[in-house]
């Protein structure tokens, strides 16, 4: 049984955003193509950002290379049970400074940008995106030495969704749980 959770949303969205959720039950025998992760990489190149400044650097896991034992190799315990399914693992880096050595203020906002839009393209090309912020910054620091003012921002599991039934009881729960979020009235003041 592969399930689906689309947004009880207050007006029509457009089925990429509305279908989105953050599975955990990934096929761990689908394989990613060339062509889509190029294209799932190059969404990301073309994300806004302040003065072009891109300060996002990615590292790409897939199942069975070195840099997605590595990556799988410092997720939570909870994590590395389901996410090792997953066709690929991405280490997401923040570009802390300008190339004038000057602080980026908006590093981590331009790169969940570029990730997001990762995400639009990943679903549009079929797979389903897990971003997880529960692994040891400092491991994969230590494990991917990207040099002064680039720190680990989050892991992101890319794959083919199939059934939750693949998944332990515990995790199981969380991925049959509806999904929710704020109302609307919480996050902006719509007067009309």
């Amino acid at each position: 049984m592969q399930m689906n959770k689309r947004a009880d949303s207050s007006v029509s969205l457009h089925p990429l955003i509305a279908d989105r959720w953050s599975p955990r039950a990934y096929d761990e025998s689908a394989t990613m193509s060339g062509e889509d992760l190029t294209a799932i990489f190059e969404a990301a190149r073309w994300a806004p950002s302040a003065f072009n400044a891109q300060p996002w650097k990615f590292i790409l896991g897939l199942r069975g290379d070195e840099n997605f034992k590595l990556i799988t190799s410092f997720l939570v315990p909870f994590n590395q049970e389901w996410a090792s399914r997953a066709s690929a693992l991405v280490l997401t880096n923040v570009i802390g400074f300008r190339e004038d050595g000057t602080e980026n203020q908006t590093a981590m906002y331009d790169t969940g940008l570029a990730v997001s839009l990762m995400t639009v393209e990943a679903n549009h090309r079929g797979y389903d995106v897990h971003q997880m912020s529960g692994f040891d910054h400092a491991a994969a620091k230590a494990k991917f030495p990207l040099g002064a003012g680039i720190e680990p921002v989050t892991c992101i599991a890319i794959g083919k969704r199939t059934s939750p039934d693949s998944l332990s009881e515990e995790i199981k729960a969380r991925e049959l749980a509806p999904r929710t979020r704020k109302a609307l009235s919480e996050i902006v003041n719509i007067t009309w």
